[in-house]
This record gives C-alpha cells, structure tokens and sequence, in this order.
C-alpha cells in the first residue's frame, strides 16, 4: 500500500482547490494515483454540483472588474445561496475570475438562449456560402453548417467558453468546481462589459 504524505496532499489541494481531508480519502482511494484522484475529485465535485443545482440563490454579489487603463470594464452578478457565503473569499474569487474572463473574452450572452435567432441565421447563411464556395457536396451541407454553429455558440457564450486561465476548461467546469468547493449553488446570473468606442 502506497503511503500518502503530506507533500502529495498539498499538490492535490493546489490543483483541484479541494479540501485537506477530501484529498487525502480521494489519494487513499486511488492508491497515491494523483491523476486518477484528480479525476474522481472532479467527478464527485460534479455530483455535488448537480445535487445543489435545484436549490435558490437569492444572496450573491454584483461584481464590477475595470481593466488596467480604464476603458474596458464589467459589471457581473453572481448569486449564491447564503450571505455569508457571498462574503468569503473564495466565492469572490470565482466572481473576480469570471469577470476577467468576460473582459478578456467578450461573450455575447449566458448560453444559447441569450444569442438572438437574427445572429445565428446570420451565421448559417455565411457557413452555408462558405461550403458551397468551398465545393462541399450538397447533401453534408447542412450538417456543415450545423457543425460550426454549435462551434460558434462555445465560442460566443459564457458558460461554454474556454476558460482562458485554464483552457482544458470551460467556464462551466469553473462554476461546477466552485459549487463542489465552497458547498452552496452558484449561479452566473447576468453581466454586461463594456469598452471605450464600442
């Protein structure tokens, strides 16, 4: 039997942001395996995640970020279950990363709902000219053309975007793993980001 010390704990906790305790069971249970224990980490944070996913959040924060330079800034309203959650560290932490994404990456809504029909037919009659340009036969055109719109709705909506301090992540992997960390549903509720000129 692997013994687990502390120096394996401590790496485990840097990369997943898990508890102490939660670490060390999940090295026991992996055998001091810290890539299969990151992966059980995430899985039961995901479970966790879901469980809390029907319960309110009617406490939070409106989180106001301003980029270096004053002309581009975002307003960000994040909600949690409880008060005092919404005043720790680590739930301010996960309203300061996302409104930093969202400057960084400017999305156009929360998730596909957000995006107006208008936009996306837009998209397809371009992707649709592009395949047809391109040669493509007639009858995977639409499937094409389906293909890079859902590519487009990753690309252009929050909660499916790549993280962009950790792309192997999106930012709902984000918010799922803060959920399994702070203990309470989280959810992004609305943001608007504004830019000098724009």
């Amino acid at each position: 039997m692997v013994e687990i010390n502390a120096l394996m704990v401590k790496e485990l906790r840097e990369r997943t942001g898990s508890g102490m305790m939660d670490c060390k069971n999940t090295l026991v249970e992996t055998e001091g395996d810290v890539e299969k224990a990151i992966e059980l980490l995430r899985k039961k944070g995901l479970a966790k995640a879901a469980k809390r996913s029907g319960r309110t959040t009617s406490e939070g924060v409106v989180y106001s970020y301003i980029h270096a330079g004053s002309k581009l800034g975002v307003l960000l309203e994040v909600n949690c279950e409880s008060d005092f959650v919404a005043k720790t560290d680590g739930f301010i932490e996960f309203a300061k990363n996302v409104a930093m994404h969202i400057a960084a990456s400017n999305p156009l809504g929360l998730s596909e709902e957000d995006i107006s029909n208008d936009l996306i037919e837009k998209e397809r009659e371009v992707y649709k000219a592009l395949a047809i340009k391109d040669g493509k036969p007639e009858n995977i055109i639409d499937k094409i053309v389906e293909g890079k719109v859902q590519k487009y709705y990753k690309e252009v909506c929050l909660l499916s975007q790549q993280y962009i301090k950790d792309p192997k992540k999106t930012i709902t992997d984000l918010l799922n793993e803060s959920i399994a960390v702070i203990g309470e549903n989280i959810q992004i509720r609305r943001f608007t980001r504004f830019q000098i000129g724009e």
